[in-house]
């Protein structure tokens, strides 16, 4: 199981399937996603707790600024 870093709160976040879970018969959940905002084209990984912080049309700014609330 592969895990990534949340740029917005620096937790480990899990990232379930791909060639790691082929042959087995694990069902783990993804903890986030990698997000590409429109606003300024910049992509971060983000946990969905972080996700749902944002505000509607983030920008890198709004991402920088989660690990500060």
């Amino acid at each position: 199981m592969a895990s990534e870093t949340c740029e917005g709160c620096g937790d480990r976040v899990t990232i379930a399937g791909g060639i790691a879970n082929i042959w087995t018969l694990e069902h783990d959940a993804t903890g986030g996603m990698t997000l590409e905002l429109d606003s300024d084209g910049s992509e971060h990984f983000l946990c969905f707790d972080c996700i749902d912080r944002l505000p509607d049309d983030p920008s890198g700014a709004d991402v920088a600024a989660l690990d500060r609330a």
